[in-house]
């Protein structure tokens, strides 16, 4: 039974891999209305992370990727986009977190988890890893600390 139900989850999370991103309107952290069928690193891979303020594992991980984020994008030119989760009340704390953390993810606000839902990310974090044509080619959920390593490695590999 354990077997069906690992294959059904991976088959439901699978599907979206070598699929294009979904359209849905969503605004960044300054109002500004994106649609995320559009989003793009100039023919470069990226990164896209759900998170949510109340999410310990989240955080961690958007903190042990800035340690290196720097470094990557130096590197393989990658970018990161930060998803949030957070309920319409709480979207106003998400701003002041990114600044403290000093954070130059581009950071979008998904209150209703829209996005998060069109990509069948049902659990944070969810990260989804975008090869420079718009589709995605991996994906995970939950945070280990160094499983940020994967992400650069996977990076590394589309940039081949």
């Amino acid at each position: 039974m354990k077997k069906i139900i690992f294959i059904i989850i991976f088959a439901l999370s699978a599907h979206n891999l070598f699929a294009q991103l979904p359209s849905v309107t969503l605004k960044n952290i300054n109002g500004k209305t994106v649609n995320t069928a559009e989003l793009n690193n100039d023919g470069k891979p990226f990164i896209i992370t759900f998170f949510a303020l109340w999410c310990k594992p989240c955080i961690r991980e958007l903190r042990a990727i800035h340690e290196v984020y720097e470094e990557w994008q130096e590197e393989t030119g990658v970018k990161v986009i930060a998803v949030s989760i957070d309920e319409a009340q709480d979207i106003q704390k998400v701003k002041p977190l990114v600044d403290q953390n000093e954070w130059e993810y581009e950071v979008l606000l998904d209150p209703n988890s829209n996005f998060r839902r069109a990509l069948g990310g049902n659990i944070i974090p969810a990260v989804f890893i975008v090869d420079g044509n718009g589709k995605i080619v991996d994906s995970r959920t939950g945070y280990t600390d160094g499983s940020e390593e994967h992400l650069i490695e996977k990076v590394r590999e589309l940039m081949k």
